[in-house]
């Protein structure tokens, strides 16, 4: 590309993020029309032809729905099922009592960072945050309404901090495990560093934070029907059991690949999908939570309204986020991105951040941020020494930059958290910038140590 080829593409995409931003933060546009919008104008002022543009749109909600979407789709089901059932409240009111109030946002970073590990972000985030939504009720019962609201905030945003870190800087995460395989670095201490300075991080962009933020912001309450009152609760074993099941089918199919006996196992490998494993998850609940009342025609009425009601607004807005990024990669910007930070000299840890930062925020996605830093990565880690255990750590750090609305996360998040865009900007955009710039830190100076 020429100077010139480039500065359009730049420009491009600057002026379609930005459109999509007015369209949906003024214009009140449903995300779904103004992501579509600002994808395609994207593709018009970077000099895609129309019917290119067209396809990459397709190909970035296909991608996105046919992956993101399934598990959305299914851990909303099961959600639904566990809060029709009343075995989410039942779980709540259980670790409640074991934590008390005070230490609630404490415990949900801890269970958020154990679940996290052997799950994508997003089978995590619709596991986990009905339970933590759950447990805000029950703490905050007989309060004012902002009282509450901030109460949610404040078990959520431990719960988001717990799952974003371990989804940015711990393999086996698809990010981080890809670049340990393409810049060679030892498994082993990836995943020791990386939790060595995930659990500080966590901490500070979730308890802390949320103690900064919360004040002030208002929630609307999802569409959910009540739970079935006639219905006998299910006890806390079974509702403990349904929710740790796809956690153990998942963790069991990445557990083979480290046994060489079972690494040829294709029902390990299978269960490692977390489509698969939160398929069989709902089968099993619907008896589980049921029993015998599952037949009835009231019952999988409401769980199949509350399920279909939340799902069409998440996967649309998610899937047109796909659509954006896709013509922002098929435009060429990964490329012109690191072709322009490959330009100057600067440390090999740095580096690494700032291509996944600017891939981040033109892109949307963590995942390609990370494949585009660790492709232009290899022959600085060679040339400079540097430890490759840590450069992928800074990569998965500046991957997690500044979610916003190119990002299917950011719509799948704000979507379970209720807040307006304005406020998801507040809360996770934040939290995720908090991460992502601690984690820089806290890698330079892993850097001096190791």
């Amino acid at each position: 590309m020429t100077g010139g080829d480039d500065l359009r593409l730049a420009v491009a995409a600057i002026a379609g993020i930005a459109l999509a931003i007015i369209l949906i933060v003024r214009g009140r546009l449903h995300p779904f029309i103004g992501l579509l919008c600002g994808a395609f104008a994207v593709g018009l002022f970077a000099g895609l032809p129309l019917i290119d543009t067209a396809k990459a749109v397709q190909k970035g909600v296909g991608d996105i729905i046919g992956g993101t979407g399934l598990v959305v789709a299914l851990g909303l089901s099961l959600g639904a099922m566990l809060h029709l059932s009343g075995a989410a409240s039942a779980l709540a009111t259980s670790a409640l009592r074991l934590t008390g109030p005070r230490a609630a946002p404490w415990a949900t970073l801890g269970i958020a960072i154990v679940i996290g590990l052997p799950l994508f972000f997003e089978t995590g985030l619709v596991l986990l945050l009905p339970i933590v939504v759950a447990a805000a009720k029950e703490m905050a019962s007989g309060a004012t309404a902002e009282e509450r609201d901030a109460a949610k905030l404040r078990l959520i945003m431990p719960a988001l901090a717990g799952l974003g870190v371990v989804h940015a800087l711990v393999p086996p995460h698809p990010g981080p495990l890809l670049a340990v395989e393409a810049l060679g670095a030892n498994l082993g201490l990836t995943m020791l560093y990386g939790v060595a300075i995930a659990i500080p991080i966590a901490i500070l962009a979730g308890p802390v934070l949320a103690r900064f933020v919360t004040p002030g912001i208002r929630l609307t309450e999802p569409v959910l029907s009540n739970p079935v009152t006639d219905l006998v609760t299910p006890s806390r074993a079974s509702a403990l059991f349904i929710v740790l099941l796809p956690i153990v089918l998942i963790a069991s199919g990445e557990l083979a690949k480290l046994v060489p006996a079972l690494v040829d196992s294709a029902i390990l490998a299978a269960a490692a999908n977390p489509v698969l494993a939160l398929l069989i998850a709902n089968l099993v609940a619907l008896p589980v939570l049921f029993g015998r009342r599952l037949s009835e025609a009231a019952i999988q009425e409401s769980i199949w309204h509350e399920t279909m009601g939340a799902a069409g607004a998440i996967l649309l807005a998610i899937g047109a986020g796909g659509a954006l990024k896709q013509v922002l990669v098929s435009a060429g910007l990964s490329d012109l991105l690191a072709r322009l930070v490959m330009m100057y000299p600067i440390s090999p840890l740095l580096l690494g951040w700032l291509v996944a930062v600017g891939i981040r925020l033109a892109a949307g996605s963590a995942t390609v941020a990370t494949i585009t830093a660790v492709g232009v990565m290899p022959g600085v880690v060679a040339a400079s020494g540097a430890s490759p255990e840590l450069v992928v750590l800074a990569i998965g750090a500046g991957s997690v930059f500044f979610s916003h609305v190119n990002d299917p996360g950011f719509w799948l998040v704000k979507g379970y958290m209720g807040t307006s865009t304005a406020d998801t900007f507040r809360t996770w955009s934040l939290l995720e910038t908090v991460i992502s710039v601690a984690g820089l830190i806290m890698v330079a100076g892993l850097s001096y140590i190791v």
